[in-house]
């Protein structure tokens, strides 16, 4: 059997792939050893004698059905477990995430005007010292500090208006009082004034 070691290496470089994608058809094995350049090669390609085997399949179908399994919670039992569950699943990878949704929410709050810079950075604080395990308790604790303050300042308010309303009835009695002691005195000087003619006559 003739050698076409270097004609397969020539149409290997000729077609672009490696040298076990190319067939020579071996009932031309004689024509095919006497091609020696890529010019050669190219007109026995064109000829039909050489050819580029066609890609092998490896199907992913089975491999896309588990992928989609897992997806859905399948196959991963106490059995199919090698890691730790902190290797899995890191408790910090948790805390982040978490810290960035409370964070976010925090700053939405803040832009929209629902919480002030103060108790912005009361809650951020707090967020940090691990208070709010999610977003709902963050939230409930948001309503709960504005109710409570809005409270506080109603009440504030009410103490303000009692306060202003006892100062301006003391200054009333105190008005009244002062017009009192006015009008008594000029009462009790007129009859002075009058005894006194009397008392030369």
């Amino acid at each position: 059997m003739v050698s076409l070691k270097m004609q397969k290496r020539l149409a290997a470089s000729v077609l672009e792939c490696g040298k076990r994608k190319v067939w020579l058809d071996p009932n031309e094995a004689n024509e095919l050893s006497m091609a020696n350049s890529r010019q050669n090669i190219r007109k026995l390609i064109k000829d039909g004698f050489v050819i580029k085997k066609p890609t092998k399949i490896h199907s992913r179908a089975r491999a896309r059905l588990a992928a989609e399994a897992k997806s859905k919670g399948r196959h991963s039992g106490y059995g199919k477990r090698r890691g730790t569950r902190e290797a899995r699943l890191p408790t910090k990878i948790l805390w982040i995430r978490r810290m960035r949704v409370l964070r976010r929410l925090l700053a939405k709050y803040r832009e929209s005007k629902k919480i002030d810079r103060y108790m912005y950075h009361e809650l951020y604080v707090k967020v940090k010292g691990n208070v709010f395990k999610n977003k709902r308790v963050l939230m409930e604790a948001i309503h709960l500090q504005k109710a409570e303050k809005a409270r506080e300042k109603q009440i504030a308010e009410q103490f303000e208006a009692r306060r202003e309303k006892g100062k301006q009835t003391r200054a009333r009695k105190q008005e009244r009082r002062n017009e009192r002691l006015a009008g008594g005195i000029r009462d009790t000087t007129a009859p002075a004034e009058e005894a006194k003619p009397e008392a030369k006559a």
